[in-house]
């Protein structure tokens, strides 16, 4: 019946009503009893019910009890923090209230006191708005010129901070210059806390440091706007004298009391002209006209010379404001300058005209020497062009009849065999060698002069290539008794084959021919990452002047016996200057020389074709081969069948490819082994020959090329179609050993 969380003076009520409904219950029961022992019995009743009752009555009564001294304390506690906000609020400098659902609840005198025209109004239960709007209209503000409503309206002006509570500041400007920042903000319990700080001390502060800053900076620019070079002056709307420093003064020759502030400018144009101070040849007539110019915002310049020479140069420009500012330089130096420039331009201008005649004349005889040059050029290239063509042919047509006496003579040396006649023979071997040894020197000279020369590098194996120059050199040096030592390599090298050979070939030759006793050995060693090939002999040597002209063409060193012309070191060192290979002479007269060339090394990888391979000793025995040969000189044909035959072979022998093709079919099976001169008849060539054999037999048939042609393009062609060349005159240990060897590779 009793809610215990109903205040004290609830309950208290409700109990009370309820021991009054408990008296009056008892009251009629003794009125309905009637008899003692009921009375009795109600009595009982009753008591136990109001002894029950009063229990409870005096716990609520102790309950409301302690409930009245917890609120007194509550009251108490009240009290003393409003006492103590009373106290913080009175002790504030600024001013402070604090707005409860936008309604003001509690403020101290300073905010009250702010502004005397609102201070009637600020009452608890003041709505904030209101509070803004009174505070916007008050006339103790003072309003920035020119912003109108918009300065009263920014004050209502509040921002949305983080968790969407609102917040602002800003700065009041009142009467008597004080200064005032109001800032309010919404608190976490949705009231709004405002306080009113003064700022004035601040204000002011500022407001000096920024006229100080202010004066010190229109110091230095004062001093520096005086000791300008350039004189300044300006001028408001209305033509009157603002700013100048001492230097516009200076330039114009005005006097100081015509330059002070407010002397218009009509009267300082006015003195200038009354005093002739300008020259009035420079004077502008125009001057009248300078305002209309400044007001449709044209920029004046003018050029004025004094009378002493002094030149001037004046710009007017217009301002912001309506007036304009006048600079005046003084340009002597640059006019004078200008003046020499123009003079010296002009002289210059002659003097180039002059040498541009005088160029034009030689540009004209250049001309006609340029076209003199060229033609000559072109007889150059034409007579080198002609020689070319004139070595190649005659290097076929010289190298076909040695070629061809050499095998005679070798068919000779064995079938004659009378002494007298072997001797007859053998000179004739010697004659013709010395032949072929001049006529290749003057071809690989020729060659290695000629701008277009071009070298087939390849990596071969530099073991194979001495050995086979040990072979061809042996019988050199057992017919003068030196001992001709070649040490064996496994070294492989990137070089032209053909011409390195020559190279160490001529040396070695050379080492021969100049030394009387001892021996030629020919070595290698490793040089850097290079391997070097050293050819040391125990000759004459070579003095120290020879040893600067030994390497020209037809030079022989002095006290030499040798029977050459001359050219071997002329071919070395053109051949080695042209792979780049490096050249290297050690000599000492009486004791021998050592000849050294430095060649790059190479994967050891054989290269294929083209050059033959090791020449090896030919293979004793019968040649059992069938062997065709086409050659269009009738001489050489006869003579390599004649030696072919002595070999053993069965030789099939035709001057084309038609007959070559003609022979094949008729004995009905392709050769063992062609050989097959370059340059036929009628434009046919023995790469037709190779062609048209294998395509016609279906076959790989083992080719040689015997010609006088050492271009790249054939070597490149051999490599592509798998046959070798053998150069002219043909060395018959070469021959044979490449018979054998293309024939055992086809066997196999």
């Amino acid at each position: 019946m009793i809610d215990p969380n109903d205040p004290y003076e609830i309950q208290i009520a409700k109990q009370a009503k309820i021991i009054d409904a408990l008296i009056n219950r008892a009251e009629r029961g003794h009125e309905v009893g009637g008899t003692a022992y009921s009375l009795f019995q109600s009595a009982i009743a009753l008591q136990a019910e109001v002894w029950e009752k009063t229990k409870d009555l005096e716990k609520a009564l102790d309950t409301l009890g302690r409930a009245s001294s917890e609120l007194e304390i509550a009251y108490q506690a009240q009290e003393r923090i409003q006492r103590n906000l009373a106290d913080a609020m009175v002790a504030m400098e600024g001013g402070f209230a604090l707005f409860s659902e936008d309604r003001l609840q509690v403020c101290n005198s300073q905010f009250r006191q702010l502004l005397p025209d609102v201070e009637p109004i600020i009452k608890p239960g003041l709505a904030f708005d209101d509070y803004l709007a009174a505070v916007n209209a008050s006339r103790y503000l003072v309003h920035e010129e020119g912003e109108g409503s918009k300065a009263r309206g920014r004050l209502a002006v509040t921002a949305q901070g983080p968790s969407g509570q609102r917040f602002s500041s800003f700065v009041m400007a009142l009467r008597n210059d004080r200064w005032f920042q109001i800032s309010y903000r919404q608190t976490s319990s949705d009231n709004m806390a405002v306080l009113q700080t003064e700022i004035t001390d601040l204000v002011r502060e500022n407001r000096r440091e920024k006229n100080r800053l202010i004066d010190q900076q229109a110091h230095l620019l004062q001093a520096a706007f005086d000791h300008m070079s350039l004189g300044v002056c300006t001028f408001s709307s209305t033509g009157e004298l603002l700013v100048r420093n001492e230097r516009f003064g200076e330039l114009l020759g005005i006097p100081l009391p015509l330059l002070k502030k407010g002397t218009r400018f009509q009267r300082i144009i006015e003195h200038i002209e009354r005093h002739e101070i300008l020259d009035r040849t420079s004077q502008d007539p125009e001057i009248s006209n300078w305002f209309k110019a400044l007001l449709r915002g044209e920029t004046i310049q003018q050029r004025f010379r004094r009378r002493d020479g002094m030149s001037l140069d004046m710009r007017v420009h217009s301002l912001p404001d309506g007036g304009f500012i006048v600079s005046i330089m003084d340009i002597t130096a640059e006019t004078e300058a200008a003046a020499l420039l123009e003079r010296r331009v002009r002289e210059r201008t002659a003097e180039l005209t002059e040498a541009n005649r005088l160029l034009q004349k030689h540009a004209a005889e250049q001309t006609k020497i340029e076209a003199a040059l060229r033609q000559a050029k072109e007889v150059a290239e034409a007579a080198h062009t002609s020689k070319t063509r004139f070595l190649a042919a005659a290097s076929h047509d010289l190298l076909q009849p040695i070629n061809a006496a050499k095998l005679y003579l070798s068919t000779l040396t064995e079938t004659v065999e009378q002494a007298e006649a072997k001797e007859v023979v053998n000179r004739l071997n010697r004659s013709f060698n010395s032949i072929e040894t001049l006529l290749q020197a003057l071809l690989d000279i020729s060659r290695l002069d000629s701008s277009g020369v071009e070298f087939n590098l390849t990596s071969f194996s530099l073991g194979n290539m001495l050995q086979g120059l040990a072979e061809d050199l042996a019988p050199l040096a057992a017919e003068k008794g030196i001992k001709l030592t070649i040490l064996p390599t496994t070294r492989w090298v990137t070089s032209d084959q053909r011409y390195l050979m020559r190279c160490v070939q001529n040396l070695v030759v050379n080492a021969i021919q100049y030394t009387e006793r001892g021996r030629v050995l020919v070595g290698c060693r490793m040089a850097e990452g290079r391997l070097r090939i050293e050819v040391w002999d125990t000759g004459i040597g070579i003095s120290d002047h020879d040893q600067a002209r030994v390497f020209k063409e037809f030079t022989r060193g002095s006290g030499g016996k040798g029977t050459g012309m001359g050219l071997g070191l002329s071919i070395v060192e053109r051949a080695c200057r042209h792979l780049d290979h490096a050249l290297k002479l050690k000599s000492r007269p009486g004791h021998g020389t050592m000849f050294s060339i430095e060649v790059p090394l190479a994967a050891a990888e054989y290269g294929g074709h083209g050059e033959s391979p090791v020449a090896e000793t030919p293979p004793e025995g019968s040649l059992d081969l069938i062997v065709m040969v086409v050659e269009n000189d009738a001489d050489e044909l006869n003579a390599m069948t004649r030696k072919l035959e002595n070999w053993g072979a069965s030789v099939l022998a035709a001057s084309s490819t038609a007959e070559a093709l003609a022979l094949m079919q008729e004995i009905g099976t392709p050769p063992d082994i062609l050989l097959a001169d370059y340059q036929l008849d009628d434009e046919d060539t023995g790469i037709d020959t190779i062609r048209t054999l294998r395509a016609m037999s279906g076959e790989e048939i083992p080719a040689v090329i015997i010609s006088a042609n050492r271009e790249r393009e054939l070597l490149l062609l051999a490599r592509e179609m798998s046959f070798t060349v053998l150069n002219k005159p043909v060395q018959l240990v070469r021959l044979r050993a490449l018979i054998d060897w293309q024939t055992r590779g086809r066997a196999a």
